[in-house]
């Protein structure tokens, strides 16, 4: 009788557990299923908040040549966004690479980014804690690339941690993005060497 009392009661606590897991899975995919709000629009000119960094994004246009230091190749053109940033943290950092979010053109192989810092051309720069610095963010593309005017970017934040769960430290982690901004698209100019 005893053993039996047990069994019944295992079975009814692994039915209770299943009718509650297919509960949860109901109502996280009925939530996954409300609609979204739309991301943020930013202006150019405007600064935002993207956490560790101030940011401004200030104007967007292609280029040939050399830009900024950037050597291009001649079947090639660069796409450049040139925005201010200021470093909110503590201590000096390049951790921007993922600031904005380019959504390439169809079939266009677009080349690995560049930052470069604008007044002293110098890749990647570590941009120090409260200053301002303009810096040019430049993706290689091929010439026959259709990019639409105005250019749309995802901007993304990250979120301080003061202690990471793997090593116990404090950080900026998890990547997310915040919103868009749209900016016009200058016509093609010989870069800036």
């Amino acid at each position: 009788m005893r053993f039996a009392f047990g069994k019944i009661r295992s079975k009814a606590v692994a039915g209770v557990g299943s009718v509650l897991a297919v509960c949860s899975a109901g109502l996280y995919g009925a939530f996954d299923a409300l609609p979204k709000p739309p991301p943020a629009q930013f202006t150019p000119g405007s600064p935002l908040d993207a956490g560790q960094w101030r940011v401004v994004p200030r104007k967007a246009w292609l280029g040939t040549g050399k830009v900024y230091g950037v050597p291009i190749r001649d079947d090639q053109m660069a796409l450049v966004l040139e925005a201010d940033l200021m470093n909110r943290t503590q201590a000096s950092s390049n951790d921007y690479s993922e600031l904005f979010q380019l959504d390439p053109p169809a079939g266009a192989g677009v080349g690995k980014l560049m930052v470069v810092a604008t007044r002293d051309p110098q890749a990647a720069p570590y941009l120090h804690p409260g200053l301002n610095e303009r810096v040019a963010f430049i993706w290689a593309m091929p010439r026959s690339a259709a990019l639409a005017s105005p250019l749309v970017l995802g901007v993304q934040a990250k979120t301080f941690k003061p202690i990471d769960n793997l090593y116990g430290t404090p950080g900026w982690y998890n990547p997310r993005r915040i919103g868009r901004v749209a900016l016009p698209l200058a016509a093609p100019v010989r870069g800036p060497a």
